[in-house]
């Protein structure tokens, strides 16, 4: 039977092709591999399922050195390549596995065609050089364009570790549905500021979640609570866009900034529903 192991397994995998992604510049390979990165959260989802339907507990921690810093692509297909390796030791005779099985043997042989055939390119989302590439911003706009991404990168990924722990345990559909909205919402910001990160070589990994932060009992708090905090995310993307000049830069948060607006309606569906 599937246990925590191969959730935290699934759950790290996930963590390094999506992020694997967001550091590399060839769009082909970026939107390749953050299409992958999507197979592996549908996989950490139906594994979620399952522990829970056999009552198994599991978290979100991840192993103390799970790191997805390299200085060059190569070394990422290669640590992902391995790991790939090693999960599969952790695989049973289930149909489950199974799938995940053959949808890795596939990710597997790409990756591997990548070794062969792309360049072994050095990365700069990990250089740490603050500097926007797009635009000339001052030191006060990069710092609040610095620190605005990380707080929202961290948020981005609690939210959807939060509504996907309460999709397993949703009661109707209506409620699946709801997060599972919420949850390509935040996916999509999620993407957006990390490929910005990379941009300006400040690409991390958000910290982990305590379990207190997604065991939620009071369900109908956190949405009161999390609909205030979107109101506040809004207010923070409209202070962004006022204090940065570069208009694609604005227009971009102006544009995060309405779909915040109707998560807040979505919110709002589910406390009815709860």
């Amino acid at each position: 039977m599937m246990d925590a192991t191969l959730f935290r397994a699934k759950h790290q995998l996930w963590l390094r092709i999506a992020f694997m992604s967001f550091s590399v510049k060839d769009d082909k390979i970026k939107s390749r591999l953050y299409e992958f990165s999507q197979i592996e959260f549908r996989h950490l989802k139906w594994v979620a399922g399952s522990l829970y339907e056999n009552s198994v507990d599991y978290d979100y921690e991840r192993d103390n050195r799970f790191s997805i810093e390299s200085e060059t692509f190569f070394d990422l297909l290669q640590t992902t390549i391995d790991e790939i390796k090693s999960l599969h030791l952790l695989y049973t005779e289930e149909p489950l596995c199974e799938r995940m099985a053959h949808d890795e043997a596939y990710i597997f042989r790409t990756l591997n065609t990548y070794l062969t055939t792309t360049l072994n390119e050095p990365l700069s989302a990990f250089n740490r050089s603050r500097t926007w590439p797009d635009a000339l911003l001052t030191p006060a706009e990069t710092d609040a364009l610095t620190l605005f991404l990380f707080e929202e990168l961290y948020k981005e990924y609690e939210l959807i570790m939060i509504y996907f722990y309460r999709q397993i345990r949703a009661t109707t559909a209506a409620q699946v549905s709801h997060f599972q909205d919420l949850i390509d919402e935040s996916h999509f910001h999620l993407r957006s500021f990390a490929e910005m990160m990379a941009k300006m070589g400040i690409l991390a990994l958000p910290r982990t979640l305590h379990p207190r932060t997604y065991q939620i009992t009071n369900m109908e708090k956190f949405l009161t609570d999390w609909i205030i905090e979107e109101e506040n995310a809004k207010e923070e993307c409209r202070k962004l866009s006022s204090a940065i000049r570069d208009e694609k830069l604005s227009n971009f948060f102006e544009f995060i900034n309405y779909q915040e607006s109707y998560h807040i309606e979505i919110m709002k569906k589910l406390l009815k529903e709860i």
